[in-house]
């Protein structure tokens, strides 16, 4: 893509565009990349990027003192998980500019939530919460606190105005569930919707469901209110380059202190990750598979991380040094120079859009996500540098939100995953010891190779390398009382987490302590092929911890063969562990399997134990309910 473009730009121009086009921290966790905002306009000294505007933290003034102040209207509150919330949450106010207007973005984990109280003392206020569901109906990790307090009913937004771009994913049951949560609830707290709720689906085109429900969305705002498109307003907020001085420390892949893996301190997170050691990565495919699945274990002995059956594990990976090398070749540039892009405008929150001072070699390496396909508005502010009029006319249609521009972006950008250059349970295992297992991402579209970032990065890992990580908690957990029994359905991949269930029994049972049936239904291709962790699972027989194993081989026979149809060969077993108070968890595929099962685990309610339609759903929901079923799929 770049090679259209390369003689229509200056080699620095460029430069910063790729770093910024792609986005800050790159790290993957359940299988989705870590993506920031993103850049759309530069000069040639002066960088641009989607602003992640007028953050306000706890220790500072209130978000709405701010906004008195600096006489800003427009609050926007992001709930992400991954970063595509946030990264929208910015591009929005980015538009807002284009009439005269300064959003105010705010992270909720850094704010008092109950000042949202005080909303209404703002005149004219405009709401607009980018918030995306995740897991099975849940807010994400740094919208809890909100959630819970809009939810309590104690806030008054009387005169307060609201919008609401919900992100999620269709396969899941709970579509999108805590943004119709939250536009409702905002509702009943007084404010008035003056657009309709945005449904971004995930599964789908999340890219094209925002554009759509933007464009649409932004002209509406401008009529409420009376605003006027300022055609001469700067709609960027802007990074200058500068260079280093030599002998300056630099970072080298953290990700948030300077020198954080060579002084590590507790406690690790998502800002703070821990540089682990691999201790085992092995295949666990056998040689007639024509996939590869491999498990890996780090090593976090003396971390004091803390990691329990069913919680995930976070990886942060580095792009793959070919694709690094091909930009460097592409743009021709000094990849070990050091340099920094410092915020030039004073309202942002963020003085550099990644860890800086850095080179560009590790700036590509490991904080731009080169990978990804590239979104709409980059493609956009790459036009205005395009001096092929063919080209640049292309690339406006890609940019544009109308039917002919979306289908297209669609069909070249989304469909054949071009980027701007052209994974993963947790299982527990030994004491020190988190380890995963990761089906690896390789395929091919025309004659380009495309390999998942994540599983590229962990297949090249060797014993003895480092790569930084974290836990993240899960709400799957096996029950507290360990005679209770448990129904795990996993195939594939999706076993992982009850690897770990199995093995915390086993430490249960090792101790002198009653332990409860467990049930495994799994599923693969072939016994001969994919059939993961085969040895563990007969010994866990043999100790008697797995008390029943159910296998679905889909390709080793004529007819097709799933976990599902082996749940309802073995009903009356079933439905008797499950009335007797048994707990039932799947994992693995949002899409098929998971729906498959939950309706013949219905099927088992109505036919073995007797109950309507209307009955059998009923208890289904009231085993979600009370946690007796659990799920953690993906798409």
């Amino acid at each position: 893509m770049l090679s259209w473009i390369v003689s229509g730009l200056d080699t620095s121009d460029l430069v910063v565009l790729t770093l910024l086009a792609g986005g800050a921290i790159i790290f993957l966790i359940m299988k989705v990349l870590n993506q920031q905002p993103s850049s759309s306009r530069y000069s040639p000294t002066v960088a641009s990027i989607t602003p992640s505007s007028a953050v306000t933290s706890k220790s500072n003034q209130s978000f709405i003192d701010r906004m008195k102040n600096e006489n800003r209207q427009v609050l926007i509150m992001y709930g992400s998980q991954t970063g595509t919330a946030e990264e929208m949450s910015g591009r929005l106010a980015k538009d807002l500019t284009r009439y005269s207007k300064k959003a105010v973005v705010v992270d909720p984990e850094d704010i008092e939530c109950e000042d949202l109280n005080r909303l209404n003392e703002i005149e004219d206020a405009l709401l607009v919460l980018c918030i995306a569901t995740y897991g099975e109906g849940d807010p994400t990790d740094n919208a809890v606190t909100l959630v819970e307090y809009l939810n309590a009913g104690d806030c008054d937004l009387s005169g307060v105005r609201f919008a609401v771009f919900g992100l999620g994913n269709k396969t899941y049951e709970h579509f999108n569930e805590i943004g119709k949560q939250m536009d409702q609830q905002l509702e009943k707290l007084g404010a008035k919707r003056i657009f309709q709720m945005g449904l971004g689906d995930d599964d789908a085109n999340l890219e094209e469901d925002f554009m759509i429900w933007r464009e649409a969305f932004l002209p509406k705002v401008a009529e409420e209110f009376g605003w006027e498109l300022n055609t001469e307003a700067e709609t960027m907020r802007q990074y200058q380059m500068e260079p280093v001085e030599e002998g300056k420390a630099l970072f080298k892949g953290e990700f948030g202190r300077l020198g954080a893996y060579e002084r590590p301190r507790p406690p690790f997170d998502v800002k703070n990750p821990y540089l682990a050691t691999v201790a085992i990565n092995d295949e666990l495919h056998t040689e007639h598979s024509d996939r590869s699945c491999r498990h890996i274990e780090f090593s976090v002995e003396g971390s004091r991380i803390r990691y329990e059956a069913g919680d995930h594990l976070a990886v942060f990976p580095t792009n793959d040094p070919a694709l690094v090398d091909r930009l460097i070749e592409m743009l021709k540039f000094e990849p070990d120079r050091a340099f920094r892009l410092v915020n030039v405008d004073e309202d942002a929150s963020k003085r550099h859009p990644f860890p800086c001072p850095t080179t560009f070699r590790t700036a590509l390496s490991h904080y731009v996500d080169i990978c990804a396909p590239v979104k709409s508005h980059v493609l956009k502010a790459i036009s205005e540098y395009c001096t092929d009029e063919t080209e640049k006319e292309f690339l406006n249609k890609l940019s544009t939100a109308n039917e002919e521009g979306l289908k297209e972006y669609a069909r070249y950008i989304v469909k054949e995953r071009r980027s701007i250059v052209d994974y993963r349970f947790v299982t527990q295992t030994e004491r020190g010891k988190i380890a995963i297992c990761a089906v690896v991402t390789k395929y091919t579209i025309g004659d380009r190779l495309i390999n998942g970032v994540c599983t590229r990065y962990l297949t090249k890992k060797e014993a003895g390398s480092k790569s930084p990580v974290f836990v993240r908690k899960s709400t799957m957990r096996l029950p507290h009382r360990t005679t209770t029994e448990v129904i795990m359905i996993g195939p594939g991949t999706g076993f992982a987490p009850f690897r770990g269930f199995l093995q915390d029994r086993q430490f249960h049972k090792n101790a002198g302590k009653e332990v409860g049936a467990m049930h495994l239904y799994y599923g693969c291709r072939h016994p001969d092929h994919d059939y993961i962790y085969k040895e563990e699972l007969a010994q866990f027989q043999e100790d008697g911890i797995l008390t029943h194993l159910n296998c679905a081989f889909s390709r080793a026979q004529e007819k097709k063969v799933y976990v599902q149809d082996r749940l309802w060969e073995t009903r009356d077993r079933i439905w008797t562990a499950i009335n007797a108070g048994a707990h039932v968890y799947i994992c693995g595929d949002a899409r098929n399997m998971a729906r498959d099962v939950q309706s013949t685990l219905q099927k088992i309610f109505r036919e073995i134990g007797g109950k309507s339609e209307t009955e059998a759903v009923s208890f289904f929901k009231e085993m979600e309910k009370t946690k007796r079923y659990q799920a953690d799929v993906w798409s």
